[in-house]
């Protein structure tokens, strides 16, 4: 039966026996452990918005004609994508944390065009393999993690020349049913929530790197996978009694290392073998879904903002000029990452497959913002806040009888306030600033899909600066005679957005 709710989908990752380490001994049941429940519970919120509000969260799939979740929908218009955009800034404010089902949506999608194109290159069968495999997963509605970033080892050796060939996840051998991978993927968002992952190259490859393109799905239970769980800043206090020094009660992201020792992929799961011209097409296409997709924290910055505001209120500071100024502030950067990764939605195009692909210069605008603009959002938070949030006694000091009324007497704001509300909001400021919840909010957001000189990259690539420099020469009335002839340029940013060649 398909999974219909987060309840249900939080019983379907029950008894898989996966290979799970945590603190050196291996987790007996994942869905368990009070340190990974956190990050269930906020993938189990994308079934449950589905549910709840379906014109954002679900979609009609042409593929198998059913209503799916949006997480693996195809995109089949610019407004799918840009519903994809609505969906992830809801779930951000519902849950203040990574919920962990980007990644996946955004390899399905990448995906479904490059294999296409690499079917009609090598008269290869990836393309309606993907299809099979994508109506499958709607039919049971399950979780896709996807896994791209390699370890790399020596950063400046291509995968063919590390000394460990470990350092990428390769094929090591094949038969007649399909191949054997080994290697390790890093910071593998939710794979232990996920029910499948999908493996894909980290980055363009060569000839001499053939053993390392290859891209196939794989059940997270498959012999031969460990998962090292990562550590995040403040992640016991899930363990500990209560639920205040955990700042956000209910939610968290996940991260994991997976090791992939001799792990056998089926034929009919394979959808790149070897065509390493393809892994940058893939790459590309991949980052520029998943950049956009970091309108995400959009969602967890209007938590923050909130949490600012309300922990304001309590002070009893609201009306201060510079505490309305800096809220201002932080609503406008909140906003603006949100304009330029929903613009690049809006400025959708049809690739050869038949989905639609957001527009990449927009896409890295988006993503090079987030870098920024969150440490800015936090830093404003954390003046608003004040120095208690980060020296506030424990929970246990709270409800202690002998230091609890010391604690309830002085830690008061603003009359009418009760001292523990207070107390929760500064925890919950703290977890999105430095604890656990800072991992999606700040790092991630500098790392995420590439960190800032890859988006720096693209939109070097994408400035058309001769074209810009003949709309000024035109204005100034410059005759440069031969000397204007100028050399094509690679970008087509302009094509898109005025529906014609630019010259």
């Amino acid at each position: 039966m398909p999974i219909k709710s987060g309840a249900e989908y939080i019983e379907s990752l029950r008894g898989r026996k996966l290979k799970v380490y945590l603190f050196g001994q291996q987790v007996k049941e994942p869905v368990d452990h009070p340190m990974i429940r956190p990050s269930i519970n906020a993938v189990a919120a994308t079934y449950d918005l589905a549910n709840e509000e379906p014109e954002m969260a679900s979609a009609k799939s042409s593929l198998s004609g059913l209503s799916v979740n949006r997480f693996l929908h195809i995109a089949e218009s610019a407004a799918d994508l840009v519903n994809q955009n609505r969906m992830q800034r809801r779930l951000g404010q519902l849950t203040g944390t990574c919920f962990q089902r980007c990644v996946g949506m955004d390899a399905l999608n990448s995906l479904y065009s490059t294999t296409f194109e690499i079917d009609q290159k090598h008269k290869t069968a990836y393309h309606g393999r993907l299809k099979e495999f994508i109506k499958k997963m709607q039919h049971e509605n399950y979780v896709i993690g996807g896994a791209m970033t390699d370890v790399k080892g020596d950063r400046s050796l291509s995968p063919s020349q590390q000394p460990d060939p470990d350092m990428f996840v390769h094929i090591i051998k094949r038969d007649a049913k399909g191949v054997y991978i080994t290697g390790a993927k890093a910071h593998q968002t939710g794979c232990i929530n996920s029910h499948w992952i999908m493996v894909m190259p980290t980055m363009r490859l060569k000839a001499e790197d053939k053993s390392y393109a290859i891209v196939g799905a794989v059940p997270v239970d498959t012999p031969g996978i460990t998962y090292i769980y990562g550590r995040q800043s403040c992640d016991t206090r899930s363990m500990d009694d209560g639920d205040m020094d955990a700042g956000n009660s209910k939610f968290s992201g996940q991260e994991a290392m997976i090791i992939f020792d001799n792990v056998f992929i089926p034929n009919e799961l394979i959808f790149m073998d070897g065509e390493y011209e393809f892994a940058a097409m893939l790459v590309e296409r991949f980052t520029c879904y998943h950049r956009r997709s970091y309108v995400c924290k959009t969602g967890l910055g209007d938590v923050l903002i909130g949490a600012a505001a309300a922990i304001a209120d309590y002070n009893g500071v609201t009306s201060a000029s510079h505490i309305k100024d800096k809220l201002v502030e932080m609503t406008h950067l909140n906003e603006t990452i949100f304009a330029a990764g929903i613009a690049s939605s809006y400025q959708a195009h049809q690739t050869a497959s038949g989905n639609w692909q957001n527009d990449d210069m927009l896409a890295n605008v988006c993503k090079h913002n987030v870098t920024r603009f969150p440490y800015e959002i936090g830093r404003l938070a954390q003046d608003i806040a004040g120095g208690l949030m980060v020296t506030m006694p424990s929970e246990r000091d709270f409800r202690s009888p002998e230091t609890g009324p010391l604690l309830e007497k002085y830690l008061k704001g603003r009359k009418g306030v009760s001292t523990e509300n207070r107390m929760r909001i500064l925890r919950l400021i703290e977890n999105m600033t430095l604890g656990r919840n800072a991992v999606g909010y700040l790092t991630e957001s500098m790392h995420g899909a590439g960190s800032p000189q890859a988006q720096r990259i693209q939109i070097a690539r994408q400035m058309q600066l001769e074209y810009k420099k003949r709309l000024a020469k035109n204005l100034a009335n410059i005759d440069e005679g031969e000397a204007a002839e100028l050399a094509t340029e690679n970008s087509e940013y302009f094509d898109k957005i005025f529906g014609a060649k630019t010259k």
